[in-house]
């Protein structure tokens, strides 16, 4: 064991947390490039290319459970999550490398639906990101104690794989989204391969010992999902519904509002429960609820963005004013067209966006130690909250995009780091690999709602919605947070804190 490993000291959380890095870097290079290579370079509409990302929670529906499930339960490799980490890097790295040759694919393959062959490498690429992301998240939980010092490894984790998203943003910039897939495909290989190789997991688990026999089957999962189930009836629905988009028109917008209300509804049935009876298995759901809203605002985003610049600023600026532009234009000569303008635009914003979440969690963490993580996580979703309205009703120029990404980049930053720590404490730390993957399940359940957005969106062929439901969802949110409960932990682990250093 590195010394590193055994003072848990900020080193060893850098190294602990590279494996998630290269998860963060293939989720920015897949938002910087997927769309804008579907929509400019295949030309599928904004409801196709919304289609195509639904690989990403399908993949996610069953690699994340069944990974989380299978490496809390083996160990081979000398390690319980470095055989997925490893697998899943390799994996990304061959799927980033066959996304520019959708069409040679075609040709060689004999299917000309550029639309399946799109999803079959995103449903590959997504799968080997959930069999990573799980592991790598896990794993951090698994060799740090609960209270301060695991909130720094995540801390930690998200620096390092905020500013590689950063990296991946500023490239797409600079070289284009084709090349950014190839350059991705080394980077992901790099640092989800070889740091793993230098953290010696443990091969015994602690576990709480009233929950040492806690069985988890199909039906369990199914049952502790419960809170989810209208993303997930939404989610079939979405997919029947691309196939039979005139059998299933007039079902579309009264499923997806049930679908939401469900949700609503169980979540104040959730947080009533836990007014009368307090138990981590409801802080649990109530978390799992809060974190699928914001979900569904941040995937949509993602991959919708686009289409929002394309109609909504594009007409209002000239193409030699462009900021976005400059990258491509000083450091390579070649003029940018329309098209590369809106893909330089998205990548921009979303560079300030992970710029913004690879700095704040350190800011995040003081504030933390102050008023608690909890409270500190709702004040940063309020930040996104102003930026998506902002972005909504005052967005008609580029600096305005920049301005919102800013503000979302707060609670983005909060999002993908303060939430794993307070969650993690829920669980039985015998099965976290579990209830990651249950607990991913509150992302990739709700992402297949973005479908539902892009749907109404392309009907009313009014983009401003997009920034609309994306500050009503994270708002709905933060009603749900302010019931979360504080962590003990969050109280003060003196004796921890020294080991941070």
């Amino acid at each position: 064991m590195l010394n590193i490993q055994k003072k848990m000291s900020n080193a060893f959380l850098a190294l602990l947390g590279l494996p998630a890095t290269a998860v963060g870097f293939a989720l920015s290079t897949q938002i910087a490039a997927l769309s804008w290579i579907l929509s400019n370079k295949y030309h599928l509409d904004i409801h196709d290319v919304a289609f195509v990302w639904l690989a990403g929670p399908i993949a996610g529906i069953f690699g994340q459970v069944i990974v989380g499930l299978l490496s809390d339960n083996v160990w081979f490799m000398g390690g319980r999550r470095r055989p997925f980490i490893i697998i899943g890097g390799m994996v990304s790295s061959i799927a980033f490398l066959t996304l520019p040759h959708i069409r040679g694919i075609s040709h060689i393959t004999g299917i000309s639906d550029i639309i399946l062959i799109a999803s079959v490498i995103a449903l590959f690429l997504d799968l080997s990101v959930n069999v990573t992301f799980n592991p790598a998240r896990s794993i951090i939980a698994d060799l740090t104690p609960e209270g301060k010092v695991r909130t720094a490894g995540y801390v930690w984790m998200q620096i390092i794989s905020g500013f590689f998203g950063v990296f991946a943003y500023f490239l797409s910039m600079l070289f284009g989204n084709e090349m950014l897939l190839y350059i991705a495909a080394g980077i992901v290989f790099l640092t989800a391969v070889f740091p793993i190789l230098f953290i010696q997991e443990k091969k015994e688990q602690e576990a709480a010992l009233s929950e040492n026999q806690e069985k988890f089957g199909v039906w369990q999962i199914f049952q502790e999902i419960f809170p989810l189930y209208g993303f997930l009836v939404f989610g079939i629905f979405s997919l029947f519904f691309h196939f039979f988009p005139e059998a299933l028109g007039a079902w579309h917008n009264p499923v997806l509002i049930a679908a939401l209300l469900y949700s609503v509804i169980i979540g104040i049935i959730i947080i009533v429960q836990g007014i009368k009876h307090p138990s981590n298995r409801n802080e649990f759901q109530k978390i799992m609820l809060a974190h699928s809203f914001t979900w569904v605002a941040f995937q949509s985003m993602f991959i919708l963005s686009g289409f929002f610049i394309e109609n909504q600023i594009l007409p209002n600026i000239g193409l030699k004013g462009i900021t976005a532009n400059w990258f491509a234009e000083k450091l390579t000569g070649a003029t940018q067209t329309p098209a590369s303008s809106v893909g330089n635009i998205v990548s921009l914003g979303f560079f300030i966006l992970n710029l913004i979440g690879a700095i704040f969690p350190l800011i995040l963490q003081s504030i933390a130690k102050r008023i608690g993580r909890v409270r500190t996580y709702i004040g940063a979703l309020i930040f996104s909250v102003i930026g998506y309205f902002y972005i909504a009703y005052f967005s008609r120029v580029e600096l305005d995009f920049y301005i919102g990404m800013f503000l979302v980049g707060i609670g983005w930053s909060a999002v993908i780091s303060i939430v794993f720590a307070i969650m993690s404490e829920r669980v039985n730390p015998a099965k976290m690999g579990l209830y990651m993957g249950v607990f991913n399940l509150a992302v990739v359940l709700p992402q297949m709602m973005s479908n539902g957005v892009a749907n109404v969106i392309k009907a009313t062929g009014n983009h401003q919605l997009l920034y609309i439901f994306c500050g009503l969802l994270v708002a709905a949110s933060v009603v749900f947070w302010i019931f979360v409960h504080e962590p003990e932990s969050s109280a003060g682990a003196s004796a921890t804190t020294k080991n941070v250093h």
